[in-house]
């Protein structure tokens, strides 16, 4: 099998050129996101990984040895205290494999 492509993960309307990575932002509204002029980083963050964790799953990469890349549930949820206020804390892992050699630094041209 071959690597999930660029619009399996990031959605139909994703493109890329040699200095850009294009993710529309409709492409996010099925996991949550509100699209607006004035979405924040953080949410547009999560609206991303939202969107991974429906394609880069822990059963696809399984099955598809050129998957390298899977995002899950964390151990979450769990509760914190931060400025005396209590939070929920909710996690996601990405987990990425490749074959055991050299260097144990993340490398993206190695995925």
């Amino acid at each position: 099998m071959a690597e999930p492509s660029l619009t399996q993960v990031f959605g139909t309307g994703a493109t890329q050129d040699m200095n850009t990575l294009t993710i529309s932002k409709a492409d996010l509204v099925s996991v949550g996101l509100t699209a607006s002029a004035s979405n924040t980083a953080e949410s547009l963050l999560i609206a991303i990984m939202l969107k991974f964790k429906e394609v880069l799953t822990d059963e696809a990469r399984d099955i598809n040895i050129d998957q390298s890349v899977a995002v899950v549930d964390g151990f979450s949820p769990t509760i914190t205290t931060r400025n005396d206020l209590i939070y929920l804390r909710n996690t996601i892992s990405v987990e990425i494999d490749r074959v055991l050699a050299g260097a144990d630094t993340i490398d993206p041209d190695l995925y």
